[in-house]
């Protein structure tokens, strides 16, 4: 049997029972306890389900593979992300060094930022044109530009971030997983958000996520829950609030 059919067969008997040992899929696929063991590592590292000792569960809610467009994410739950946009925007204070990710609710967050006395980088094209018409003082990361959602990525936006040194970050998030993190489809994107994140000062790393995001996934984590700070518009649950800090506005 080929390695993507077992894989296969394993995702449907984990999501189908929630869970499974190694034991059981030693049966059901008549493997070895090694190749078993291997399948659930493969299909962990891939965000598609979650490794536990003796075997796998599933995911609270299927992974996300595909990304809409921006265009597409705008229409979705806009006004709770204007909310957690504007309180984003406030915490801006003069001389701050400040990272802002890719996405709709950072975008909403760049039309409510009024310091000027700091400095912007950004890997969001349309975020540094809004920044500059504004006249805000701004950094454009250099690198290979992803059509769908107007952002640079690439090994070349990963050298140039590595460079900087944030006090302060905003990032956004397809998913918020109690198990996986935070989520994003594209694995180009992940590597990004996962470097502006380790060069922004812990505290300081804010996740813009509306409601919708909590339990949710996506194929590649970028960041785990340590040292940052999720904004949202309504409150989560205690689940939540104890693997990270907690903003409702």
């Amino acid at each position: 049997m080929l390695t993507e059919e077992r894989k296969r067969l394993i995702l449907a008997e984990v999501n189908e029972k929630k869970s499974v040992t190694v034991a059981d899929l030693m049966n059901l696929l008549g493997v070895s306890e090694s190749t078993a063991r291997r399948d659930i590592v493969t299909l962990s590292r891939e965000g598609r389900l979650v490794k536990v000792h003796g075997g796998a569960v599933a995911l609270e809610n299927p992974p996300t593979l595909e990304e809409l467009s921006i265009m597409a994410k705008e229409t979705i739950n806009k006004d709770e992300k204007l909310r957690i946009a504007e309180y984003a925007a406030s915490l801006i204070e003069p001389g701050d060094y400040v990272y802002i990710d890719s996405g709709t609710t950072t975008e909403y967050m760049v039309g409510f930022l009024t310091e000027k006395r700091a400095i912007y980088v950004t890997n969001a094209i349309s975020h540094a044109r809004n920044l500059v018409r504004r006249h805000f003082k701004a950094f454009l990361i250099g690198g290979e530009v992803k059509e769908n959602t107007d952002t640079v990525v690439g090994a070349d936006a990963i050298l140039h971030i590595q460079k900087y040194h944030f006090n302060k970050g905003f990032f956004g998030t397809n998913g918020v997983n109690l198990k996986l993190g935070y989520t994003t489809p594209d694995v180009r994107e992940a590597l990004i958000k996962r470097v502006a994140i380790e060069n922004t000062q812990p505290g300081s790393r804010y996740i813009l996520a509306d409601h919708d995001k909590f339990g949710q996934s996506s194929s590649v984590t970028f960041a785990e829950f340590s040292g940052t700070m999720i904004i949202t518009n309504k409150y989560p649950g205690d689940s939540y609030s104890h693997a990270a800090d907690i903003k409702v506005v």
